[in-house]
């Protein structure tokens, strides 16, 4: 079975190494996402790989098996965020690109939702311990946010970017 201590490797390379038009492409999602290096954007990569070959494999399967696995992974898609709406279909699974797992990275979210005024900080911010979700300190750019998590992200209690809120009156 393996050692526990002992990571997989959570990313394939591509293929062939020097294609001009994915080099290009490559060069302006690690811009547009403030990606740190290429391995970063092989991982969402591979998440949308698996992904899609599990949608692939459910094609493959008997009616009655097919629609309850079906479910099960639109559901798990649908609360990753990853689909819009949770009556997707295995099309719309097939229909993902690596933007939309590059969307779902803590990095974008912070960004999106107005914490950082750039990309590039909002990494800044993670990394050095800024950002909470829920109150715990999250210090990984590279996590995917679900969507329970996203309304729970805000500064830390312990960084000095956090501003208390003022104590309402009770009436």
């Amino acid at each position: 079975m393996g050692d526990p201590k002992k990571s997989r490797k959570t990313w394939e390379k591509p293929g062939h190494p020097w294609i001009k038009e994915r080099l290009v492409e490559e060069m302006e999602l690690l811009g547009q996402y403030g990606l740190r290096n290429k391995r970063e954007l092989w991982k969402a990569q591979t998440i949308l790989r698996t992904i899609r070959e599990r949608a692939k494999a459910l094609l493959s399967l008997p009616e009655a098996d097919r629609v309850s696995r079906e479910r099960a992974l639109v559901k798990k898609l649908y609360n990753i965020g990853l689909l819009e709406s949770d009556k997707a279909t295995i099309d719309d699974i097939l229909g993902l690109t690596v933007r939309n797992v590059l969307e779902r990275r803590l990095q974008t979210v912070v960004y999106k939702k107005g914490l950082a005024r750039t990309i590039h900080e909002a990494r800044q911010l993670i990394a050095h311990g800024h950002i909470a979700i829920a109150g715990r300190r999250a210090k990984s750019p590279g996590r995917l946010v679900s969507r329970n998590e996203e309304d729970l992200i805000s500064y830390s209690p312990t960084s000095p970017y956090y501003m208390k809120q003022p104590s309402r009156a009770s009436t």
